[in-house]
């Protein structure tokens, strides 16, 4: 073996190991490439679009603000996303946990009245992490009990809630001599505050990111997860409950996307609007495996994606590009990042399936 062989071996080496890292950011650096192509097509540099975006995402206070409002939600839709992987699950149904949320916690801050600040906070959080458990909970329990596969019936309970929800905010809960679907404002005490440009729930969102990446790693409820996760069939030899796990975990990821629905109703839009809330859940998705389901990874990818949608919003005005261009970088990187998952899975014995499809996910 010659010294040439050695360094490509070493080099290659140092790509296997680091792959947790390595994968996402080429993922990026290509989504960014090919999109600087698309905006180059349309006669304009794609520095400059680039500079647009991070400019008015970072570099203007009341961009500084939006950012921040819009990472927030993604954190938490990541991290439900994410703890749902770690236990073998994939939990498309962020959205519709998220958005039924909303509106539980929306219907919270309106209705429910005479409490303190603190207390009307605390209890419209908790309807909406009740509402988003409950609404996951379907999934994991027609997982358990039924085999139904919980893609299947996340995207199923997307549509319900979507429907649902229309029917309430266009009927019941709509705001009187509005023509717009979205309930009335919530009661100034169940508002969640900013800190400056921060808001709270940004800050609660990081507690969170960090409490839920020590329970999976250092607690044993953890251990059992990643463990139902990496291979079913060890877990079931160790004598690990396969279908209190499988329950517990979506009840778990769907109480994560339901705060993050309350936070983005208490302490970003104050009212349940469904068009404010469109597309965080799937956000989600892109995010958890941007992080590779690392908890505390979903925390820069979250604020990844919330730079380039708060910063999308200024393309059109400063380079005359629409601001979809943003959902094209999201698209590209979102098939790049889950490129090597597909091929693990499609390429595997089927005996390995189970055991190894989401065994690259976390630490």
């Amino acid at each position: 073996m010659t010294l040439t062989d050695t360094k490509q071996e070493n080099k290659l080496g140092f790509f296997v190991r680091n792959q947790t890292i390595v994968v996402p950011i080429a993922a990026i650096f290509v989504a960014f490439v090919l999109g600087g192509i698309l905006i180059l097509l349309q006669g304009v540099n794609p520095l400059v679009a680039y500079k647009a975006i991070f400019s008015e995402a970072w570099f203007d206070s009341d961009g500084l603000l939006r950012t921040f409002q819009k990472t927030t939600p993604l954190v938490l839709a990541g991290l439900a996303v994410t703890v749902g992987l770690r236990v073998g699950l994939f939990n498309i149904g962020a959205q519709g946990q998220l958005i039924s949320a909303a509106l539980a916690s929306a219907l919270a801050g309106i209705y429910i009245t005479n409490l303190s600040p603190i207390f009307h906070v605390l209890v419209a959080l908790t309807c909406g992490i009740i509402v988003g458990a409950i609404w996951a909970g379907i999934a994991g329990i027609l997982k358990a009990y039924r085999g139904v596969h919980e893609v299947i019936s996340t995207i199923m309970l997307n549509s319900i809630a979507i429907g649902i929800l229309d029917y309430l905010v266009s009927n019941p809960f709509k705001e009187p001599d509005q023509s717009l679907q979205r309930t009335k404002k919530i009661a100034e005490t169940a508002v969640l505050p900013n800190i400056g440009v921060i808001p709270f729930g940004f800050i609660l969102a990081l507690i969170i990111c960090l409490l839920v990446s020590w329970m999976l790693n250092k607690t044993t409820a953890g251990f059992r997860f990643n463990t139902v996760g990496k291979n079913k069939f060890a877990a079931t030899y160790a004598g690990i409950n396969m279908k209190l796990m499988v329950v517990t975990g979506m009840l778990l990821s769907g109480g994560l996307a339901g705060l993050g629905g309350a936070i983005e109703t208490l302490g970003i839009t104050y009212r349940f609007e469904p068009a404010f809330n469109a597309g965080l859940g799937f956000d989600g998705i892109t995010i958890a495996l941007l992080a590779r389901a690392n908890p505390l990874a979903t925390i820069p990818a979250a604020i990844l994606v919330g730079t380039l949608r708060a910063g999308g919003a200024s393309l059109q005005f400063e380079t005359g590009i629409e601001p979809e261009i943003v959902d094209v970088l999201l698209a590209i990187t979102l098939l790049l990042v889950s490129a090597p998952i597909l091929a693990k899975y499609l390429f595997k014995g089927k005996a390995q399936k189970s055991a190894n499809v989401t065994s690259g996910w976390g630490n």
